[in-house]
């Protein structure tokens, strides 16, 4: 398989949803992939309209309410500080001090605490 085909969805659940799994989080309860945590930046042009929506890869939930972590995945044509600005920004809006971003090009992975 060409790593550098792979998309980013492939990568999250090929890759990273499996080790998140195997590193003891419960996909029901503490995984959310693909998550949606805005409405999108109101628009006042002609019309008043949204923009578009954030979402998180993954976020990582200690309790059901109780957001602790931000995965951030790329594929291999985006560069890995491409996913730090993302992650941070997205920490930023819900308060979390843990995001990683994940490329598998060269199967790399930071963790970063605010």
């Amino acid at each position: 398989m060409d790593k550098k085909s792979l998309t980013e969805q492939d990568i999250c659940s090929k890759y990273i949803l499996p080790a998140i799994i195997a590193s003891g989080w419960d996909l029901k309860y503490q995984i959310r992939e693909q998550v949606s945590f805005t409405d999108g930046k109101l628009l006042f042009a002609e019309n008043c309209s949204r923009g578009d929506k954030k979402r998180a890869d993954f976020i990582l939930y200690y309790k059901n309410d109780l957001p602790i972590a931000i995965i951030e995945a790329k594929d291999n044509n985006h560069s890995v500080g491409a996913g730090m600005e993302q992650a941070l920004g997205y920490a930023e809006s819900l308060d979390i001090h843990l995001y990683i971003v994940q490329t598998e090009m060269h199967l790399l992975s930071m963790i970063f605490f605010q």
